[in-house]
């Protein structure tokens, strides 16, 4: 449309089999033809490129993101300065420090950037993963009392901390020193003790690098460090440690993490994709290899699917430090080990979370908890383990396309620990934050997308009742806003590797960077079948006789599953184009997000 809102109802589909609209991603045509014009690029690659809000002097950086052009000053992030100043005295003085992570990939990540720029000084930095089963999220008195029992001085917290009051002024209590690189939401402008805090959405941070996992922002560190430590003369004998070797160690944070993929946080993700292209760091290397997958072009499914959940793992049901252990050792042997035991942790976990699933789907629909208007879902189980929650409820979030809450029970202490994810446009993470506020949660916070909390069991019916009432009015407008965007109509026969390594220079893809949507119109279903895993493979063609292969994930029991395998009349098809070589073949196959009956999609 003239006004860059997109056409609405694309290809006559006001209902998909999924329930959405879909519409023609919104963009500028001036700014689209500005973009073909000056940076030679066809007008669908064009479109898309103006559809994600880049003008036309962001052009150049947007396709060839670099750190030079859009690296932040570290003096921008309050308190950087200062935490470079303790913790390059810490370094001069040989004080004994630690490292305190969270146990997810941004926490280990962190973790393991720190843990290098202070092994390179000379410093062998020890860390700490708290338990998530026996010492929850973040920093706590005990936790610290231990490692001051152990001899540090000074611990540095990474991806945890900025809200942790009570942890932190136990450490101030025990003169324990606490520098904070986080990157959390925090409370009001309550700040605990610290020697130093660095979060860039702390109240009054000034760097607008908001959209930083920890990762990012304990690589910015590493900058200030090495500043910090020029000005004082450190590198007058000894060579300055080069940090972009550990940029795959910030992208991996920044793409398990995901955060949107703009900005400098979009260099460093495009920057640290190509330094782990190399397969440095022995950890990865390792994980790569008991996955079975060949070394090559790190892309973002590298690390978001293949490398990430088995790093998760180790957190989620196993030893909470495998993965920082991982990332920070420079032994092969070592690596290895750690890659096997985080590799069979991760099987283990794909079964526990499959069987959480499937109970969650049949207790959502066999009981009064399914309403299709009800703003939320909310499921508890005492067989359902915490450390899967998280994934039971994002796999519910994108079934029922609503915000999803799951909660595992232990029924001896009665208490349940959850985890929720949410739709765009509705704020789960504020509503949990109220729940805790008005006393119905133990702990609670989160984000807009995904929340955690821990709730007495005999209060969940009153928490379902008040998160409901507080979401109803976001999720009824995010519902009725719940659209497909398409970046381009194809054909299967114009839908090959030019057109796939066209769009790639989109690339890394992630949120603020949606990944292109492509939707064919009138396609036949030649053959299908169900794998393994829930799965729908399929072969489409259209009236020329062009074949495109297909897959639908997880779709088996859904109407979109179940319109593909009867192969009954035409479909429109909307999907993702992916690069498809086994055995050679070289083409592309499309990954099904939606599709919509011709006679029946209005």
């Amino acid at each position: 449309m003239a006004d860059g809102s997109g056409s609405i109802h694309f290809l006559g589909v006001s209902r998909s089999l999924t329930g959405r609209a879909w519409r023609e991603r919104p963009s500028d045509p001036a700014i689209a033809r500005s973009h073909a014009l000056k940076h030679g690029l066809s007008e669908p690659l064009a479109r898309a490129l103006a559809a994600r809000g880049v003008g036309e002097s962001d052009a150049e950086s947007y396709l060839n993101p670099t750190l030079k052009a859009l690296f932040p000053d570290p003096s921008s992030f309050m308190d950087m300065d200062r935490a470079a100043q303790v913790l390059i005295d810490a370094i001069e003085r040989k004080r004994p420090c630690a490292v305190f992570a969270d146990y997810d990939v941004d926490g280990a990540s962190s973790a393991a950037l720190l843990v290098r720029y202070f092994r390179k000084l000379g410093c062998e930095l020890p860390i700490y993963v708290p338990d998530r089963m026996t010492e929850g999220y973040g920093p706590s008195a005990a936790a610290f009392k231990h490692l001051k029992e152990q001899g540090a001085e000074l611990v540095i917290t990474v991806d945890c901390g900025a809200a942790a009051q009570d942890a932190l002024t136990a450490a101030a209590g025990i003169g324990l020193e606490v520098v904070v690189i986080d990157h959390h939401m925090m409370r009001g402008d309550t700040v605990p003790p610290n020697a130093a805090l660095v979060n860039p959405n702390r109240p009054g941070c000034g760097s607008g690098q908001g959209d930083l996992a920890a990762a990012g922002v304990a690589f910015v560190l590493l900058a200030a460090l090495n500043r910090e430590a020029r000005k004082r003369g450190l590198f007058a004998e000894s060579p300055e440690p080069d940090i972009r070797q550990w940029l795959d160690l910030a992208a991996m944070g920044a793409v398990c993490d995901v955060t949107r993929l703009t900005g400098f946080n979009r260099a460093l993700t495009a920057q640290g994709l190509k330094v782990m292209s190399n397969w440095g760091n022995p950890g990865l290397k390792a994980l790569l290899e008991v996955a079975q997958t060949k070394p090559g072009p790190a892309t973002v499914f590298h690390a978001g699917f293949v490398l990430g959940p088995r790093i998760n793992a180790g957190g989620r049901i196993g030893r909470s430090d495998l993965g920082a252990r991982l990332l920070s050792t420079d032994d092969p042997v070592e690596a290895m080990a750690l890659a096997q035991e985080l590799d069979a942790l991760n099987a283990t976990r794909k079964q526990v979370e499959r069987e959480a699933f499937d109970e969650a789907v049949r207790r959502v629909e066999r009981e009064s908890n399914f309403d299709p208007d009800a703003p939320l879902i909310l499921a508890a189980d005492e067989a359902w383990h915490p450390g899967v929650v998280g994934i039971v409820a994002g796999r519910l979030r994108e079934r029922y396309r609503r915000p999803a809450v799951v909660i595992g029970l232990d029924p001896v202490a009665g208490i349940g620990k959850g985890s929720g994810r949410s739709q765009p446009g509705v704020n789960l993470g504020r509503a949990v934050q109220a729940a805790f506020d008005e006393g119905l949660l133990l702990a609670g916070g989160g984000h807009p997308m995904a929340a955690g909390l821990t709730v007495r069991t005999e209060q969940i019916p009153e928490l379902r009742a008040f998160l409901s009432e507080r979401l109803a009015a976001e999720t009824a407008q995010a519902t009725a806003e719940d659209v497909l965007e398409i970046d381009a109509l194809v054909s299967p026969g114009a839908a090959g590797r030019a057109m796939l390594e066209d769009f790639r220079r989109l690339e890394p893809f992630g949120p603020g960077n949606p990944e292109p949507l492509f939707a064919a119109a009138g396609l036949m279903v030649a053959e299908a079948m169900p794998v393994r895993g829930g799965h729908v493979r399929c072969v489409l063609t259209d009236g020329m006789g062009a074949k495109l292969r297909a897959v639908a994930w997880r779709a088996e029991d859904t109407d979109l599953g179940r319109r593909i395998l009867s192969r009954e009349g035409g479909l429109h098809v909307a999907g993702k184009l992916k690069a498809d070589d086994w055995k050679g073949r070289d083409g592309v196959e499309l990954e099904i997000e939606d599709a919509a009956d011709p006679r029946r999609a209005g």
